[in-house]
């Protein structure tokens, strides 16, 4: 709702610029998509290291 709200302002006060905006920003979230696919693949690389370090601790811990 405050995006839109926002959108809206921008609208009244330069509409240019919030078409400019409305017609850019899908070709900017495909830009960006695949940087968040690496990040999500790095945070899961991560993850998975850090498991396979805790596992003989949580082994011992078990015992």
């Amino acid at each position: 709702m405050l995006n839109l709200l926002l959108f809206l302002i921008l609208m009244v006060v330069c509409w240019p610029l919030a078409l400019a905006a409305l017609l850019l920003y899908p070709l900017i979230w495909l830009i960006l998509l695949p940087f968040r696919l690496v990040g999500i693949v790095v945070g899961g690389t991560f993850e998975l290291i850090a498991a396979l370090f805790y596992l003989p601790v949580r082994m011992l811990r078990a015992i």
